[in-house]
């Protein structure tokens, strides 16, 4: 469970602390969802979601993807109209690690942003599983879909329990409803390009 304190935020944010705010408890009640149907699903406490929906909290980015996953929206729709003009180009050394915000990144894979911004619709990762890496015991299950490109390695992709063993330069497409999960049963680590449309977190 994450904790955020209520602090007093700088001038400057203050008003983007507002705003997100005022969307995060315009899109709980757009879902007829209460404080404690929020709560119950991202795993915060009901005084931190109302401390954020007041603007008084300055949410961690994780806290924020916790809440996007609550409500099934992109992160990003809290920022729309907010982020600056951004290039176009990631480079390798400014690629935003997504351990901790994403469901998928767990244990030692490392999820690394490939796409510039939050408002797109498309999400691209740059995803690194080790050997035994194995996300079975929770499956996935989202609106949206999936494409995925194995660079080198390989890996198991389990769409409603049907194994998809991929090689290098091997890719799959799949609608992001479908319970899906990965496993990486072999010897050596596996990377790959994974793509969602629209974000996922």
């Amino acid at each position: 469970m994450t904790t955020e304190n209520a602090i007093q935020a700088p001038a400057d944010t203050g008003a983007l602390l507002a705003t997100v705010g005022n969307k995060v408890r315009a899109m709980r009640k757009e879902k007829g969802m209460t404080l404690a149907d929020l709560s119950d699903i991202t795993g915060l406490s009901q005084a931190i979601v109302s401390q954020i929906e007041r603007g008084l909290a300055n949410p961690s980015f994780t806290t924020l993807a916790q809440l996007a996953h609550g409500l099934d929206i992109p992160v990003g729709k809290f920022f729309i109209g907010q982020e600056g003009a951004k290039s176009p180009v990631v480079r390798r050394s400014e690629r935003r690690n997504l351990k901790g915000v994403t469901r998928e990144s767990v244990g030692a894979a490392v999820h690394e942003l490939l796409t510039p911004g939050l408002n797109g619709a498309i999400e691209a990762q740059w995803i690194l599983t080790p050997p035994g890496h194995d996300t079975s015991a929770t499956p996935f299950r989202h609106s949206g879909e999936e494409f995925c490109f194995i660079v080198s390695g390989r890996k198991d992709v389990y769409l409603d329990g049907v194994c998809h063993s991929l090689e290098e330069g091997d890719s799959i497409t799949y609608s992001s409803e479908i319970p899906h999960w990965y496993k990486n049963s072999y010897e050596e680590p596996c990377v790959a390009i994974w793509v969602n449309v629209p974000h996922a977190w």
